[in-house]
């Protein structure tokens, strides 16, 4: 077992984000190739989150909430309010461009914001496909109680779960509510797997871990999941990509030099803008 710690970023107004992958210790666990972990964090009324419209290739993005909301728009025509519990995940594929911000009304009312927002690697036969938006209500999603935690699966199959998700490879993703004195195996059917502690401790192998550590397992290695008092952890993984990829800025592909065309076209204006939005973030150099 190895653990992880994320690396702490403020990007303004007290939001903290922790990025947990990729790091130089673990670039990626099966295809989750980009974890973000923020909050939670309280905004004063007047302020929120504005992610100007920014490019993706090669990849799905997942955002997950447990508190606090977003509106999602994409240049494909999705206009959605991302609220906590659901599963947003967006398929970039050949290219896709979208935008995150925090609706008139809860950024007039003050809000807090809390979630994990990752990247999962798409197959090289998928990574040119269609780009396309999926919104599944959290009371769509599958549930369970096993082992003394109630489960949600997010994405991929677990415990005997599906979520209705589609996927592109051989993944997981729960969301995992231990009580107290609860001990959940983690599942041993996927290559890779990880475990995140979102609030809690968790007793794993004789280690403590607590808020914002992830335990990275090996192949094969039998773990469970113990917590003294209640406990909140995110469960991920699933087989490795088929060879590696290439992470810059927002691209992710198995060929560099279409990175490099990405780039170009961004930078150019060349993919197709957003309905009603004219800002946009500029190529990093």
């Amino acid at each position: 077992m190895q653990a992880l710690k994320g690396k702490t970023h403020d990007l303004g107004d007290g939001f903290e984000v922790s990025r947990v992958l990729p790091q130089i210790a673990r670039r990626a666990v099966g295809p989750f190739v980009f974890f973000d972990y923020f909050g939670p964090v309280d905004f004063p009324p007047g302020k929120g989150i504005d992610v100007r419209p920014h490019p993706h290739i090669g990849l799905a993005t997942v955002t997950y909430l447990f508190e606090g909301s977003q509106v999602h728009r994409d240049n494909i025509g999705s206009v959605k309010t991302i609220l906590p519990g659901d599963v947003n995940w967006m398929t970039a594929g050949r290219g896709i461009v979208h935008s995150e911000r925090t609706a008139p009304e809860i950024r007039a009312a003050g809000h807090r914001m809390h979630g994990i927002q990752s990247w999962v690697g798409l197959p090289q036969a998928d990574e040119e496909c269609e780009p396309a938006f999926q919104n599944i209500s959290a009371k769509d999603l599958p549930t369970g109680e096993k082992h003394g935690a109630k489960l949600r699966v997010i994405a991929g199959g677990a415990y005997g779960l599906t979520s209705p998700v589609r996927v592109f490879s051989d993944i997981f993703y729960v969301d995992a509510r231990l009580d107290a004195g609860a001990s959940l195996p983690m599942p041993d059917d996927h290559i890779e797997r990880a475990a995140f502690v979102v609030q809690g401790e968790i007793d794993c192998g004789g280690t403590r871990f607590t808020r914002g550590d992830m335990m990275l397992f090996n192949a094969g290695e039998g773990a469970a999941l113990a917590a003294s008092a209640p406990a909140h952890v995110m469960l991920l993984g699933g087989a490795p990509l088929d060879g590696p990829r290439h992470v810059w800025w927002n691209f992710v592909s198995s060929d560099r030099a279409r990175i490099e065309r990405a780039k170009a076209k961004w930078e150019t204006g060349s993919f197709d803008p957003i309905p009603g939005e004219h800002e946009f973030i500029p190529l990093p150099h």
